[in-house]
């Protein structure tokens, strides 16, 4: 009966349609439903093209709800023309709510053949929303096994990629249970979890469940959708699920939308194109649509958790209700931060995960409440996005690049704001780079590398470190630079990680990976080599070019100051084939900063020294003697360089400065050892020459000779008040006569 109803409304007029839905008249494409704009005295072609096929998918729908016996396709020239009707309309401009109660009702109850049943399912495709009502109707069908067993897989498979669609899921929650007896069915069971996994809710966990997907995965094995289904339960109710899971997301479920996805795509670009009232219908949103319903239905908080019209026009009524200490507060009515505050602990979150992404209070909430289940909710949908949408993995998605570009710096905007990096990220860098040529999406990409969590180095060296060095040796200058400040970040945030995290006793709980003092050591200490590495060919490669040197100098800046700065115990010198073309630079720029470097490693290796003698702290991680060696040896250089101009005597690094006397003669330059002081550097010349001009303005021979005695003294004040604060600190740092002199001159200070 209820069924004749529903067929019955579609020819009502559209005032006795219930609110949430669009009714016919409305569907028609580019119809208006403003009185004075539909008064007309006559219509374009495409109008009639229109009214034509609205008239046509009535009869269709309106045949399809008078079946009443099995009917056969074959030389039925009826049903063939409704079902092309109705596939024609719904791949092209996707079907009215109307429509769905009584297709769903025709495909269910087996009334016609398996064929057609299938492409009625396949042609479900909303043009807006999908009303509850229907899918619980649908659902009922099931109970009467009155479709074939391919039949009820493929419904599930459309109503786990039309979820987001459905306006409200309050009446589905309650068929929880109805839904976990259908576990049992081996072929079922993968989507049956996966459609758990989106209805699942604290409440929704109980003692018997977890033994019946126990006894399941006893009899199946470890499959992946099982271990979703229990890993969600476990982060829900860890007292009760006791057994070990795996920590790291993987991928749980196979992709169900293959039969709906391109029709979704056309849908919304035909509707959106054509019609602005499909910008305001589709899933409830007046935002311009993404090419992909996931990303859209995601990234807003769509309309279709609660309609929001009956939010408004009954948020006084519900207002007792909803603030009541027994009831969940739906995200749609959080507005404010206080609000947050007030109803922290009975948030409920979207099934849609995405639409946290830009809703700054929920993501407020994922930092103040460690709530794992919203996290492997975010880190599946998220995965799942990223692998299918990626412009250089799927050869269909390439023209989509600024799309997908805008998504992926939504979720590096999310990271930031979390100060966390998503494992579903780090898995889709590990499978992609391989395959990316370094300029699709480049700046979001390398900002993703950035927040790449803490790993083991054997996994990070294949599925990162080598793809992302192939593609620097081969790239420009800029993209090198990129990489460098990328790994600069990536860096800064695991050292970041560590200081909050380092008195935390919990850290297993809130990271997947459980790391140790000594495995974040060796970790950080293998990305500092390979940027070693990488750093010296591409100074060889780029002719030491000193836009390169000033970004990998910025990499260690951080490196130098890791003892102190962040308590780690383990300071790396930069190699020889960085360290000398920063002190031979010919830029300023980069010689202060090679200078503040150095004097950053003398501050942390002397507390590391007095550290141990004094036997405080980390006595387990003592610096190797090793390290102390090469200071010293970069130190000898830097003072026979810049003060002492004994730098080709005493430079005793294998790959240093150290040269023969006759061989320097053979380079017939005058004064040769005095070519790399503060005076003739060439970095420094510049200020030399200025130097020379303030005292001496009549003499135009520029005798840089003249700067010696207590001239030097006035010439290091000069390059001091020229901003040069690296210089000064390393000077009176590792200068043992400027050192005294700069303690007496604040003393007398203070006197």
């Amino acid at each position: 009966m209820q069924r004749r109803q529903s067929s019955e409304t579609l020819k009502k007029p559209p005032q006795a349609h219930h609110k949430n839905q669009t009714d016919l008249s409305a569907w028609r494409k580019g119809r208006r439903t403003d009185p004075e704009k539909s008064v007309q005295s006559h219509q374009s072609p495409n109008d009639q093209e229109n009214d034509s096929e609205q008239d046509s998918l009535e009869e269709a729908l309106s045949y399809f709800g008078q079946v009443q016996d099995r009917v056969s396709l074959r030389k039925n020239n009826v049903l063939q023309k409704h079902l092309t009707t109705v596939e024609s309309v719904a791949l092209q401009r996707g079907l009215p709510p109307e429509g769905f109660d009584v297709l769903l009702k025709v495909a269910l109850s087996g009334k016609l053949a398996d064929t057609v049943n299938t492409r009625l399912l396949k042609s479900l495709v909303p043009a807006s929303v999908i009303p509850e009502t229907s899918v619980v109707s649908a659902v009922s069908w099931l109970c009467v096994s009155k479709c074939s067993d391919n039949i009820q897989l493929l419904f599930l498979r459309w109503l786990i990629t039309m979820f987001d669609f459905i306006d409200h899921k309050e009446e589905l929650h309650a068929l929880y249970g109805f839904f976990f007896s259908f576990l049992q069915d081996e072929k079922m069971c993968p989507y049956v979890c996966h459609l758990l996994y989106l209805l699942t809710r604290k409440e929704s966990v109980k003692p018997f469940r977890i033994r019946r997907l126990l006894d399941l995965q006893v009899k199946m094995g470890m499959q992946p959708h099982l271990q979703a289904l229990l890993s969600l339960y476990k982060l829900f109710c860890p007292e009760l699920v006791t057994i070990t899971l795996p920590g790291k997301m993987k991928t749980y479920f196979k992709n169900s939308e293959g039969p709906w996805k391109a029709a979704i795509n056309t849908v919304r670009r035909r509707n959106q194109a054509n019609s602005p009232v499909f910008q305001t219908l589709f899933l409830g949103t007046a935002q311009p649509q993404s090419r992909k319903r996931k990303w859209n239905t995601q990234l807003m908080i769509p309309a279709s958790s609660t309609n929001r019209n009956d939010l408004e026009e009954d948020r006084e009524k519900n207002c007792v209700k909803l603030y009541s200490r027994d009831e969940s507060f739906p995200v749609e009515q959080l507005q404010t931060f206080s609000q947050l505050l007030q109803n922290i602990h009975r948030l409920e979150f979207p099934s849609q995960m995405g639409s946290v992404l830009t809703n700054p209070l929920l993501l407020h909430y994922m930092n103040c409440i460690k709530d794992e289940s919203v996290y492997l909710r975010l880190y599946y949908w998220m995965g799942q996005t990223l692998q299918e949408e990626c412009t250089w993995c799927v050869a269909d998605n390439s023209q989509y690049e600024e799309e997908f570009k805008d998504f992926l710096e939504t979720v590096y905007k999310t990271e930031c704001f979390l100060q966390e990096g998503f494992f579903s990220c780090e898995e889709f860098l590990y499978k992609s780079l391989p395959l990316w040529d370094g300029v699709c999406c480049r700046s979001q990409v390398l900002r993703l590398v950035s927040w790449i969590p803490l790993g083991t180095f054997s996994e990070m060296k294949s599925h990162l470190y080598d793809p992302l060095a192939q593609l620097f040796f081969t790239s420009s200058l800029y993209f090198k630079c990129s990489v460098i400040e990328s790994l600069k970040e990536l860096l800064q945030n695991w050292l970041n990680w560590h200081v909050i995290h380092l008195d935390s006793e919990s850290d297993s709980q809130v990271h997947p990976l459980n790391t140790t003092l000594s495995g974040l050591v060796n970790t950080v200490a293998e990305l500092i080599h390979f940027v070693g590495r990488i750093s010296t060919v591409a100074l060889r490669l780029e002719n030491n070019h000193l836009f390169l040197l000033y970004f990998i100098l910025d990499f260690y800046e951080t490196v130098c100051d890791m003892y102190l700065r962040y308590n780690l115990p383990l300071l790396i010198m930069p190699p020889a084939g960085v360290f000398y073309p920063a002190l031979l630079s010919m830029d300023s720029v980069n010689l202060n900063q090679l200078c503040y470097i150095m004097y950053r490693y003398r501050t942390n290796l002397v507390a590391a020294k007095e550290n141990d003698l004094s036997k405080k702290k980390m006595l387990q991680f003592r610096f190797s003697s090793q390290t102390y060696q090469e200071y010293n040896q970069y130190l000898i250089a830097m003072v026979g360089c810049l003060w002492t101009s004994s730098a080709f005597q005493k430079d005793t690094h294998p790959q240093g400065l150290r040269m023969d006397d006759e061989l320097l003669k053979k380079t017939a330059v005058k004064e040769v050892k005095t070519s790399f002081n503060i005076v003739n550097h060439p970095a420094m010349m510049g200020y030399a020459v200025r130097f020379l001009q303030q005292a001496w303005p009549d003499d135009t021979t520029f005798n840089f000779s003249l700067i010696k005695g207590r001239r030097w003294d006035w010439y290091l004040e000069y390059l001091y008040s020229q901003g040069l604060e690296g210089l000064k600190v390393f000077i009176e740092s590792s200068i043992s006569r400027v050192s005294q002199a700069s303690h007496s001159k604040a003393e007398n200070v203070q006197v």
